[in-house]
């Protein structure tokens, strides 16, 4: 079993390790130290045989954005040592730079290659402006491929994802690209980002026509603010092809944080013009009043409002994993602690959740 750790005091060096009431005790005469740890869990990611942590660090905006290396560098300890197997990234965030930045720490750390899983996205490109530099098509994805390995310093991509579907290529040629890139062992698992399901479904029935594999993730936005898709439109899926989500945006870019519960959050992630295109579509007057009581209901069950939308999406079998965003050391540490905070959510207090959001999505009867 993994262990999720939390440093309390280090003396010196000369130890011994002894287990006493669930706590690691390292020491010799008055010279202790000692971890307190609770379990990480892990879920399969579809049907496939990869089983990734229940909670993941992804590095949009953040990671040579919005945050300095040396942040970057803690949050990724502390995500390992809590025993998160799972670090996103793409190559259009901060233009390759966020891969650079994750993979000078992977390099520095020398966490043995089987311990953690590492992704790349492909679409956008990572600054480029050719028509041969973004896409779907062939040379993009091989290129983008290699050029992710090399930032990110590791010979293969666990997970590889087309970050939004092409409708410039014919969807065989992305199969068969994904295929070859598996065959020659540059990638494990190929996936997709916000593509729907007929547009997933049409990939999967290129790969059975041709014999070749199939996407195994998708990665949506789902919170409590972003059901849809999630739940009712990829329903049927999970039940075919087995359709794993790397789920981003839990907590709605910070709006389910509380931080913009008065409405004047001015300094916090959404005002950044590049998220623009969620502010007008989450900051709603609507939704500011569902954040006020959402904050009380988190009050009352002990619970930050951070911890309560990142515990909700866990309450969902079909998440895979949970992609946290984080510039602060203190975000994170809050938002780990929501997994603990599953048996808290009880039927009682999902209805209740329901009945402030009231946008429970509807499944169609036929």
């Amino acid at each position: 079993m993994s262990m999720q750790f939390q440093r309390i005091c280090i003396f010196n060096l000369s130890f011994h390790c002894k287990f006493i009431e669930g706590h690691i005790i390292v020491g010799q005469g008055q010279a202790l130290s000692f971890l307190t740890f609770t379990p990480m869990n892990y879920r399969r990611l579809g049907k496939s045989g990869l089983q990734l942590s229940e909670l993941s660090l992804g590095s949009w905006i953040t990671f040579g954005n919005q945050i300095g290396n040396e942040v970057s560098e803690k949050l990724m300890d502390i995500a390992y040592d809590a025993g998160i197997n799972f670090f996103d990234n793409a190559e259009v965030y901060a233009a390759g730079k966020s891969e650079e930045v994750m993979g000078d720490i992977l390099r520095k750390k020398g966490w043995a290659r089987d311990t953690f899983t590492v992704s790349s996205k492909v679409f956008w490109g990572a600054g480029g402006k050719m028509p041969t530099q973004r896409g779907l098509h062939r040379k993009h994805i091989v290129e983008a491929c290699e050029a992710g390995m090399k930032r990110l310093q590791v010979d293969y991509l666990d997970l590889y994802f087309c970050h939004r579907p092409d409708k410039n290529t014919p969807i065989e040629e992305t199969v068969w690209s994904m295929h070859n890139l598996i065959l020659q062992g540059k990638v494990l698992y190929w996936g997709t980002s916000e593509w729907s399901a007929q547009e997933i479904m049409e990939a999967h029935m290129v790969a059975q026509r041709y014999n070749l594999i199939g996407p195994t993730m998708e990665q949506p936005q789902y919170n409590m603010l972003v059901r849809q898709k999630v739940e009712v439109e990829f329903s049927q899926i999970y039940k075919t092809v087995g359709l794993g989500t790397t789920i981003w945006s839990p907590l709605a870019s910070g709006v389910l944080s509380g931080k913009y519960n008065s409405g004047s959050a001015e300094d916090f992630r959404l005002k950044r013009t590049e998220l623009n295109w969620l502010a007008e579509t989450l900051l709603t007057d609507e939704n500011i009043s569902k954040l006020k009581k959402l904050g009380d209901l988190a009050s009352d069950l002990s619970m930050t409002m951070a911890q309560l939308g990142v515990a909700w999406c866990l309450k969902n079998p079909n998440v895979s994993t949970v992609i946290l965003g984080a510039s602060k050391v203190e975000q994170l540490k809050e938002n780990l602690q929501a997994a603990e905070m599953l048996d808290l959510l009880t039927d009682e207090v999902m209805l209740k959740i329901d009945e402030i959001l009231d946008n429970k999505p509807i499944h169609p009867a036929y």
